[in-house]
């Protein structure tokens, strides 16, 4: 538990770097979500009542939420037990995985900061750790 975690991640893909006064290194997992686009099924249908939703909006929606925490729980296994954590990205999907940590105390206690970036490329996500963390190597 000596290392410490700096998860650059959105909702395609996330990079894991594990740091510590020896090494760094970073993974990479790639997402099995597509992109969250708004239902447009043609999920109605008439009744003497008017029209009628068929529920296939709520589906897509419980679908989508599926694959997420599929991946979110990637994420988790592959951080192990941190002593610290730091999670920056650009968009939502940061705060969604700061949720999903809060199921558990013991990783909810280790989030020392979240942070909303810009897209970066591997190398910046590595620098930015190092930089966090003050590690200068």
């Amino acid at each position: 538990m000596n290392h410490k975690i700096g998860i650059w991640i959105d909702h395609k893909k996330a990079v894991i770097v594990s740091a510590s006064a020896d090494s760094v290194t970073a993974k990479t997992l790639e997402s099995e979500v597509g992109p969250h686009a708004h239902y447009s099924g043609r999920g109605e249908y008439s009744t003497p009542d008017g029209p009628q939703d068929s529920g296939g909006e709520k589906q897509y929606e419980e679908r989508y939420g599926q694959h997420l925490d599929r991946y979110y729980d990637e994420v988790i296994s592959q951080m192990g037990q941190p002593e610290a954590l730091l999670i920056f990205g650009p968009g939502e999907a940061k705060l969604q995985l700061k949720e999903r940590l809060g199921r558990s105390k013991a990783l909810s206690e280790r989030i020392v900061g979240i942070e909303t970036t810009d897209k970066l490329t591997d190398p910046q996500i590595v620098a930015k750790v190092k930089e966090y963390y003050g590690i200068h190597r």
